[in-house]
């Protein structure tokens, strides 16, 4: 009872939270998927994107952390067009970077059993590099994630270091990229659905025939064994601490 009570608190807690992202609220592509799963009982989202074209523009000075020393050129959750690139170029002053980053869904799941579910889901619906982290506070967190991204540099101190010929081949890739993903969280909602059903009537975990093939594998513990009740009492965005417990795809 204890632990439900955790997990319900924590899913009012993030749920009651404004959205901090650039762009203020969930992306369109994904808004029906991300309001199924915060309707269920056993999980609610922590961090979403449907997956995006960026253009940033880098900091010169590598020893500065990244995040907080670039600023976006251009950005789209939707396909471009080469001239949304070029008229990005226009401003650039460092080293600018084209990116895209595909579809990626963090969740936090009641118990493991419920994030081998949406485990099994992503998987099967193409999002290979999805994976499941346990904090040492009891957080569960089922991150969905793919490895078709791309990144790609254009320009050095402002200066462009490609062909018109070849940015207007990149934004082909990208867009094809953005296709493929927009398919991918189709298939990923549709097998949702169909999971979820299934769900409704096997709370319990699920038999060896229907379990996610995956490896388990147990951090090492610090020798230090003072620092054993030393939690850090900053909350990361996706994880409590460092993960005790990391599932792995078994591929």
């Amino acid at each position: 009872m204890e632990k439900q009570e955790a997990f319900s608190h924590w899913k009012q807690q993030s749920l009651r939270k404004a959205d901090v992202s650039k762009k203020g609220s969930v992306d369109e592509d994904i808004e029906e998927t991300v309001r199924l799963i915060n309707q269920q009982e056993r999980y609610f989202t922590t961090s979403s994107c449907s997956g995006r074209v960026i253009m940033i523009n880098e900091t010169l000075d590598s020893s500065i952390i990244q995040k907080q020393n670039c600023s976006w050129l251009f950005v789209t959750h939707q396909l471009c067009k080469p001239d949304d690139v070029f008229a990005a170029l226009k401003n650039a002053t460092g080293d600018v970077v084209l990116k895209f980053e595909p579809f990626v869904l963090h969740v936090q799941c009641h118990k493991l059993e419920d994030a081998q579910i949406l485990h099994g889901v992503a998987i099967n619906s193409g999002f290979r590099n999805s994976g499941i982290t346990v904090g040492k506070k009891g957080k569960i967190i089922m991150a969905v994630r793919s490895t078709h991204g791309l990144e790609v540099p254009l320009t050095q101190n402002g200066k462009c270091l490609v062909s018109q010929e070849y940015i207007e081949f990149l934004v082909q890739t990208a867009n094809r990229k953005m296709e493929e993903n927009k398919r991918r969280i189709t298939r990923f909602h549709s097998c949702l659905l169909k999971a979820l059903q299934k769900g409704d009537c096997a709370h319990d975990a699920p038999s060896k025939e229907q379990a996610p093939s995956c490896v388990y594998v147990r951090r090492r513990k610090r020798k230090d064994r003072s620092r054993k009740s030393n939690c850090s009492s900053s909350e990361e965005e996706h994880s409590d601490s460092e993960p005790e417990l990391t599932l792995l795809n078994d591929h």
